[in-house]
């Protein structure tokens, strides 16, 4: 069979040299008939045996219709066709098309890459925006646990075995020091949680004492007198709070008497019930507050005057007794009644009293008087 290979090989050649047709077709035909067994055998036995017979006998069925269409195609002047139009295309033309095209492809590219880096971007910020909204959650969680020791400390450190308040001189100063300590490291929120429970626990309130043993002293309906005069505060907030922002908040029926505020943001708080006398409110922000029934003096409204340093509080007539509210901002405060209204009038200054509903036409500015000009100087270590 190699022999007869090599026939058909010379028969071709010398078929193509003498420019003899018959004898080229010949030696083709010797060599396809007698090479293309061999060459199946030798591919299928490289296919896969997961092939089955009918399977192969698609691929050759395949393979030849390809072979036919291609010959067809060359019988029908398809190829000759296709030189004659290549003679006659203006290739230069169709080279400004393809670099118009390029650019185009470039554009679509660029769009492309735009539209993905777009994504990318929303992607990356739904992720930041869920990351934080988590650290919120985790932060609020840590907040919510250091509030509740803290109650339980204060608790366990100011209270005896029985549940009444035993409270000593060293005691106090520790639950002052770690009350301060916690508020500066708490949100808004979190602060007024702390206020409204040491306000409720009458920790803030001054309390009637025992000269002797310093122990409060009950007043038989289930609870402490109350001393504004010589009492003593469990916690003294003092200055903890000042300059500090604990805005849309609730402290209602908080104890904020005599603590220093000043520069404080009080926004939109609900202050109802809550007791502002002798609190130092220099500078504070309440607007948008709830103020009804806020206690800003005692006594009556007549001799009622704002806290001066170093001068003891009458509150049967109100004198000294009442908050500092120089220079606040009552801007669209809530529920100010008619008392409110004079007090805060007469005692906050020219400034402030273009913040108050209602105006203060026919009220005295009494802040010009000797005895009550401040300044924050006199307030700031209060």
């Amino acid at each position: 069979m190699i022999w007869l290979n090599i026939v058909g090989i010379i028969a071709i050649g010398c078929g193509i040299y003498f420019k003899y047709t018959g004898l080229a077709i010949a030696g083709y035909t010797i060599s396809i008939v007698l090479s293309a067994p061999t060459i199946y055998r030798g591919i299928c036995a490289k296919l896969p045996r997961s092939i089955s017979n009918r399977q192969r006998s698609q691929l050759v069925t395949a393979i030849t219709i390809m072979i036919a269409l291609v010959v067809l195609l060359k019988i029908g002047g398809l190829f000759d066709n296709i030189d004659t139009l290549s003679a006659r295309t203006d290739w230069n033309a169709i080279g400004a098309l393809g670099l118009w095209s390029g650019a185009l492809g470039q554009m679509a590219i660029a769009t492309l890459a735009a539209y993905v880096s777009w994504r990318q971007y929303i992607v990356s910020r739904d992720l930041t925006i869920e990351q934080n909204r988590l650290n919120r959650l985790q932060n609020t969680l840590t907040q919510q646990q250091t509030i509740d020791n803290y109650f339980q400390g204060i608790s366990d450190l100011v209270l005896d075995d029985e549940g009444f308040l035993e409270d000593w001189p060293q005691e106090r100063s520790f639950a002052i020091g770690r009350t301060a300590a916690l508020l500066g490291s708490l949100n808004a929120t979190g602060k007024a949680r702390v206020l409204q429970f040491l306000s409720r626990s009458k920790l803030l309130t001054p309390l009637q004492r025992d000269l002797r043993l310093g122990r409060v002293v009950l007043n038989g309906n289930g609870g402490y007198d109350e001393d504004r005069i010589q009492g003593v505060r469990v916690i003294n907030l003092g200055v903890i709070l000042a300059g500090t922002d604990i805005a849309q908040t609730d402290l209602r029926w908080t104890d904020l008497s005599d603590a220093n505020l000043i520069r404080s943001d009080l926004s939109k708080c609900n202050l109802a019930k809550a007791n502002l006398a002798r609190t130092i409110l220099y500078q504070a922000k309440l607007n948008g507050a709830d103020i009804r029934d806020t206690r800003f003096f005692y006594g009556n409204l007549k001799t009622a005057s704002p806290r001066v340093p170093e001068r003891s509080p009458d509150y049967i007539t109100g004198e000294f007794s009442g908050a500092v509210v120089e220079d606040v901002d009552f801007t669209d405060i809530q529920h100010l009644s008619e008392q409110q209204r004079k007090y805060l009038c007469a005692w906050c200054g020219e400034k402030s009293r273009q913040t108050i509903p209602g105006g203060c036409q026919g009220i005295q500015n009494q802040l010009g008087s000797i005895e009550h000009i401040y300044s924050a100087r006199s307030f700031d270590d209060d």
